[in-house]
């Protein structure tokens, strides 16, 4: 029929929604906690419970400005109030009518509105009235006809809603109940909100009844092909079938056909033994066969990213140039000489052939002395690509080897993980304290390093994860260790040994000159240069506050000077650099910590220094010797171990056998108590190279006659008084220097070991090589 409108105004609160719309004709519930809403809605409440309602463009901003909500909205009247805990207020309203913004304000601390509303004017009396539009008609059952189809599809709609709204003779209220009860997306309600022409709202209801009815039917399809395709097992699923049953509605399928593609053109560029190939093939078929939603898929997931992510093909380029690699070698370190030999050895032998088997090194030495630091420059020489791996503590055989993939979370062993990080098939591979791995029930590291460590086997190295031979022939292993005790001998016997003895006080001080200074200046934050140390003040500090083989404690001291200048420039910006001058040396680092009175002093009775090997490396060793009355009771103190006490007994049987030349009493052994000490007592001590040191302690105790001072020696003893060789004679000697000692007895059979000895160190020292203990009394007793 036809209907004539007319606009009225009203000024009205706003209250802007959040993530929902009010149509016409509709009841809605929603709760209130914003400042600005709670006053719109008292004032409601205070003029006809009369409120206009919008929707916010954006649900996620707090305090929408007028651009941020949208002008066309809903005149509703509030039928009820609660009140929540808090200050929330839940407001039920019934929509009215359409609305559309003429002008805003919020002056009054909340949103007021001028609204204009569009009202149909009732025909006069005697008015013609037209019949209904056929075309709205038609229009108005098509609707009717969908919206029949889209409660008999999706069934979430009751019926009788349908019954109702075919005795609606109002065509604005029939789609505005029907937009209100159906889903749509918040810009679509707006759409048909903003929409006051009632036939193109029907034909936009339509449009959108119709799609909603294709996409309930793909639904209603994708739900039929999954329960065809669901078990019982796969019941527990349902819902990742349903995601993977829509991905393949939309032609977005990136299930496991796609992974194990990508996996099957991953094995194609692979460079690998044709065993291995097809063992990786039989692998990949596996895991496509799998649901995605089984435990097991993730398992072999993981495996097969594990196994590519391997550097199978992948080489660095070596850089042949022996000059270079000896001049990176000599710029990041100095001394180490012997070091540098082997390793420009490597590369020249690396020149003549080309795929020589890799060394396996093994630097040892005590802490401090660069055996880390020399691996890294190697690598930097060699253009390869550096992996650290520790070993310190390492107490299970899946550290080395992996887990089997039976167990859950089972992950490769440090070796597969270390090559993966190096991402190339030829590193240089540190494997740092070797000699500092354990072994417990869980099965013995050391021996899951023979087939790592041996050139002869690694070529085929098989993890027990990947359980496919994968090559190491191409690594160039280089281990550290502090001692080779805790070694064993099959491990050791693959290795190549180099030691490394510690520095002498010239090279400390050069190195502590060169990088120690710069690095600590650095390190704390100072400009470049800003501490200078001359070599006069350096040479002190080396000597009087370090006493150790390598340089890690005069790093420390040194960055203690530089803490101390650092908190001088605090206080005083303005200075240029400082200067550390001798006298600054006690304000910063306290008293001299090291004396040299052992070298200094006259001859002792019964106090002899001897020279000993320690993990942390050289030692000066004071073997202390009291002779009291008593009945022939030999008292051993100090820690010494079982082949220390052995080696006072050989040395006091020695002495009785040659009492009579040496004018000591023959039953001294009966009636007098000897007493054999070695201070620091809190330190654990053993081995055999104390002999010929506590033999002569206790000679000079017996006879009276001292021991000079700057005397010391090392050596083992037998009965009869013959001195065998022993080890570390470098690093003792290198200690006995650092000490002030002058002179030193040595085995006559360790002579080749002085070739290695500083030439430095032999100026300022007299060695004497002794064969019998006749020999050390007429060099070393008064």
């Amino acid at each position: 029929m036809n209907k004539k409108y007319t606009t009225i105004d009203h000024e009205l609160p706003l209250i802007p929604l959040r993530g929902l719309s009010i149509f016409p004709y509709m009841i809605l519930n929603f709760d209130i906690g914003r400042e600005k809403s709670l006053k719109a809605l008292e004032e409601a409440m205070l003029d006809e419970e009369m409120i206009f309602l919008t929707s916010q463009k954006d649900a996620e901003v707090e305090d929408p400005d007028e651009d941020e909500f949208y002008h066309v909205g809903t005149i509703s009247k509030i039928k009820q109030m609660i009140k929540l805990p808090g200050d929330a207020v839940r407001v039920l309203v019934e929509g009215l009518s359409r609305g559309r913004i003429k002008e805003v304000s919020d002056d009054e601390g909340y949103y007021r509105a001028v609204v204009e509303e569009l009202v149909e004017i009732e025909p006069e009396e005697g008015e013609e009235i037209i019949e209904t539009d056929v075309e709205e008609e038609a229009l108005l059952r098509n609707v009717m006809n969908v919206f029949e189809d889209y409660i008999n599809i999706g069934n979430k709609i009751s019926p009788e809603l349908m019954i109702s709204l075919s005795e609606e003779e109002d065509y604005g209220r029939v789609v505005d109940t029907i937009a209100a009860n159906i889903y749509l997306k918040n810009t679509q309600k707006q759409e048909i909100l903003e929409e006051f022409d009632v036939k193109k709202r029907m034909e936009l209801i339509y449009s959108i009844l119709l799609e909603e009815i294709e996409i309930m039917k793909i639904e209603k399809k994708i739900t039929l092909r999954v329960k065809r395709q669901m078990n019982k097992v796969q019941k527990d699923y349902y819902l990742r079938e349903q995601l993977r049953a829509i991905q393949k509605e939309l032609g977005e399928d990136e299930d496991v056909s796609g992974e194990a593609l990508k996996y099957r053109e991953q094995l194609v560029k692979m460079k690998a033994p044709k065993a291995t190939k097809e063992k990786i093939q039989k692998e990949i078929e596996k895991f496509e066969r799998m649901s995605p939603a089984s435990p097991d898929s993730a398992v072999s997931r993981n495996y097969l990213n594990t196994i590519f992510s391997l550097p199978w093909n992948k080489e660095s380029k070596e850089k042949l140039d022996i000059a270079k690699a000896e001049a990176i070698l000599n710029e990041d370190h100095y001394g180490l000489d012997k070091v540098k030999e082997r390793i420009l050895e490597y590369l020249a032998v690396r020149k003549l052939a080309r795929t020589p088997k890799g060394p396996i090194i093994c630097l040892v030495g005590p802490p401090g002395v660069g055996k880390t630091s020399i691996v890294k420059s190697v690598a930097r020489s060699l253009g390869r690509q550096f992996v650290r791996l520790s070993l310190g503590g390492v107490r299970d055989e899946a550290e080395i080897r992996g887990h089997r993939r039976t167990y859950i979370g089972a992950i490769p062993g440090r070796i597969i993980n270390g090559m993966k990080e190096a991402g190339t098939k030829n590193p240089v591979f540190l494997l740092d304290e070797i000699d500092k791995m354990a072994s417990d029930y869980k099965g013995d590291p050391a021996s899951a390093m023979l087939e790592v460590l041996d050139p002869e086997q690694n070529k085929d190295f098989v993890d027990h994860y990947m359980e496919i031979p994968f090559d190491l022939s191409k690594v160039l292993f280089i281990t550290t260790a502090n001692s080779l005790d805790g070694i064993p001998g099959p491990l050791l016997d693959r290795m190549e040994v180099i030691r490394i003895a510690g520095y002498t006080e010239e090279e400390k001080l050069k190195i502590a000159q060169r990088y120690l200074l710069s690095k600590q200046i650095k390190e704390n934050a100072l400009p470049e240069g800003f501490v200078t140390i001359n070599e006069e003040v350096m040479k002190k500090i080396v000597t009087y506050y370090t006493r150790e083989a390598g340089v890690r404690g005069l790093e420390r001291t040194i960055g203690k000077v530089c803490r101390k200048v650092a908190r001088k420039y605090v206080e005083d910006p303005s200075m240029e650099g400082y200067d550390v001058q001798a006298e600054d040396l006690e304000k910063f680092l306290g008293k001299e910590i090291f004396r040299f009175d052992l070298a200094k002093e006259e001859p002792r009775v019964g106090l002899v220094t001897g020279l000993a090997w320690t993990a942390v490396g050289g030692v000066t060793l004071e073997v202390e010797v009291n002779v009291l009355k008593g009945k022939g009771e030999i008292v051993l103190t100090g820690q010494l171990g079982d082949v220390m006490k052995e080696s006072a007994r050989t040395a006091i049987s020695y002495i009785r056998s040659v009492a009579d030349s040496l004018g000591i009493e023959e039953d001294f052994y009966k009636t007098k108590d000897i007493h054999i000490h070695l201070p620091e007592g809190a330190t654990p001590k053993d081995g055999p190279s104390a002999g010929i040191t506590m033999a002569l302690a206790v000679i000079s105790a017996l006879t009276g006659r001292g021991v000079p001072g700057n005397i010391a020696m090392t050596g083992e003893i037998t009965l009869r008084g013959r001195v065998l060789a022993v080890g570390g004679v470098k690093e003792k000697l290198l200690a006995a220097h650092r000490a002030g000692i002058t002179k030193a007895l040595l085995p006559e059979e360790c002579k080749a070991d002085l070739d290695e000895i500083p030439d430095n160190v032999k100026k300022d020292m007299e060695f004497v090589l002794v064969e019998t203990m006749d020999d050390v009394l007429r060099e070393a007793l008064v």
